[in-house]
């Protein structure tokens, strides 16, 4: 037997013995209403050669990400750390998380009005477009904030937060000082006259600043940027209307190659919604928006803010092929949605009732006129759409159920997708792409289910077509095996139209999940909310566990 499969087992059992330890049921109750809490979760994936797919060559044969939460808490006391081990990290996780050690522990004191934590913390001042620090893991995200946190209200809807710390970058602390305060004013919850009003009115504001030595031999770099939002949010009957607006001073980094533009963004969100119909519009404008606590940081580490995406996140596989990426250097977009149900019993709702939902978005650049031998590199008209189209989509959706037993979702996708612009490439072509999507949910008997997806994706461009199918058996409470195929038959390259396969199974018993998985995986951006990271292909063994006590 290889050595690399020795290794392997000798993970697997480590990994089972974890799982049967913190799924005892153990009493956590200390003394005096104390307890103990916590949860785990480790990764670990075996790889086999495959030079075919591009899949890059793994050395250890096993790779493994973990982690383990640890909380204590005591009346208005808590207190907690996370232990996480990247060894080494899982393909697609930056190698800067190579090791193992205590990143994030934290000590936090709250009663009825006031919380002050010490040590790491998370927090977001309005949508994020000034300050958002988060951990998103399946994207290797981490920025917590290490330092002190409060927060105090003052009356009734008003409410103060004030923080001063450094961010985390990988198992280290990263260079830049960042401060910020925001505050929120519920104004039907202040003044007691307004307390039956229909109309409710919030506002909101905010301001952050990061302060960083001027380490530069060839420029004068600001060493400290200050970024400032104001916010509201408005609701009357099924009418809800919110926006939030950012300033941020000039700030020279490697993102906006050292100009010494000022920034700001725009967020506007309109919806109605009543029993069974609902719209939305939402609208947003970023310019020269990266902002880092360090200047020379790239991509999601040591993010400050975070700009959320206005187009809908898909989950379909093919659909997610061509996810949009948010531009933080400058982006312009508007998207809506439309949703109505008939009902039961009606023409076009048949026995069961009809749910159609379409949306769509159109994202392009902002115009930009160059100044020559100038620092602010250009200007832009606020109002002005940029000809360059980054992104667009349309989708419609009918979901049915057509008896007891069965649901039927028909889905159509258009995507507009600018390569070049959204993953770095150069001389790729704009892809447009036609995708079709078929899934029945089968509901055999209370505890079984069977689900089952047809997909179509149909482009000239990129990999051309490609093909999809999938069935889920699932026995509730315990057990979900899956199964899919992606195809690459379109391939104008024969000898790359591969399947991508993938076979999994989980079991779940009180807090644990086990899921046990091979899969071929293609290589393709992986995004939450806007943000992405490059997943490389693979092939291989995943063995997941989860727990938590």
């Amino acid at each position: 037997m290889k050595k690399s499969q020795l290794r392997l087992i000798k993970l697997v059992f480590i990994l089972l013995l974890f799982t049967f330890i913190f799924n005892q049921k153990v009493t956590a109750q200390v003394v005096n209403g104390s307890n103990i809490s916590g949860n785990l979760e480790v990764s670990a994936q075996y790889y086999t050669p495959d030079s075919a797919i591009g899949a890059p060559d793994v050395p250890e044969s096993v790779l493994s990400n973990g982690f383990m939460n640890v909380n204590f808490n005591y009346q208005n006391f808590t207190a907690g750390i996370r232990y996480e081990s990247y060894l080494n990290p899982i393909l697609g996780f930056d190698k800067q998380y190579t090791g193992s050690g205590i990143p994030f522990r934290f000590a936090s004191f709250t009663n009825e009005n006031l919380k002050v934590t010490a040590g790491n913390f998370y927090e977001q001042f309005g949508n994020g477009l000034i300050f958002r620090s988060y951990e998103e893991r399946s994207l290797g995200i981490d920025n917590a904030m290490d330092g002190i946190y409060a927060s105090y209200k003052v009356t009734n809807g008003a409410n103060f937060k004030g923080f001063v710390g450094r961010q985390r970058s990988y198992f280290e602390i990263g260079p830049g000082l960042v401060r910020g305060i925001d505050g929120d004013f519920q104004l039907n919850d202040m003044i007691k006259a307004w307390e039956a009003h229909k109309l409710r009115i919030g506002l909101g504001g905010s301001f952050v600043s990061k302060y960083q030595v001027d380490d530069s031999q060839s420029r004068i770099l600001p060493e400290n940027v200050g970024a400032g939002a104001g916010r509201f949010n408005l609701n009357y009957g099924n009418f809800a209307f919110d926006g939030e607006y950012a300033f941020k001073a000039n700030d020279p980094n490697i993102v906006n190659e050292f100009i010494y533009k000022n920034g700001q963004t725009l967020l506007l969100n309109l919806a109605y919604t009543k029993k069974g119909l609902g719209a939305r519009v939402n609208a947003k404008r970023v310019d020269n928006m990266a902002f880092h606590s360090d200047r020379n940081a790239t991509g999601n580490n040591l993010n400050v803010n975070y700009i959320p995406a206005i187009t809908r996140q898909y989950t379909y596989r093919l659909a997610t092929l061509y996810p949009y990426a948010t531009q933080p250097n400058g982006e312009m977009g508007i998207a809506g949605e439309f949703f109505y149900s008939f009902k039961p019993n009606t023409k076009l709702g048949g026995e069961y009732g009809t749910f159609i939902n379409v949306n769509g978005s159109a994202i392009n650049d902002i115009e930009r006129v160059p100044i020559a031998n100038d620092t602010l590199g250009y200007t832009s008209n606020f109002f002005a759409i940029g000809d360059t189209k980054f992104y667009q989509d349309f989708n419609f959706e009918v979901s049915k159920k057509l008896n007891k037993k069965n649901k039927l979702i028909l889905t159509y996708l258009y995507q507009l997708y600018n390569k070049n612009q959204i993953e770095g490439k150069i001389d790729d072509k704009m892809v447009t792409s036609h995708i079709a999507v078929a899934e029945l949910i089968h509901k055999i008997n209370t505890k079984k289910s069977l689900r089952i997806e047809a997909q179509h994706l149909l482009t000239e461009q990129d990999h051309g077509n490609w093909m999809m199918g999938l069935v889920e058996y699932s026995i509730s409470p315990r057990w979900l095996f899956t199964v899919f195929d992606e195809w690459n038959y379109g391939n104008k390259k024969a000898a790359q139209r591969f399947n991508y396969y993938t076979f999994s199974s989980t079991y779940v018993k009180g807090g644990s999940r086990i899921t046990l998985a091979y899969a071929r995986q293609r290589a393709g951006l992986l995004c939450v909310g806007g943000v992405c990271r490059f997943v490389p292909a693979s092939n291989g063994v995943t063995l997941t566990i989860t727990s938590r006590f």
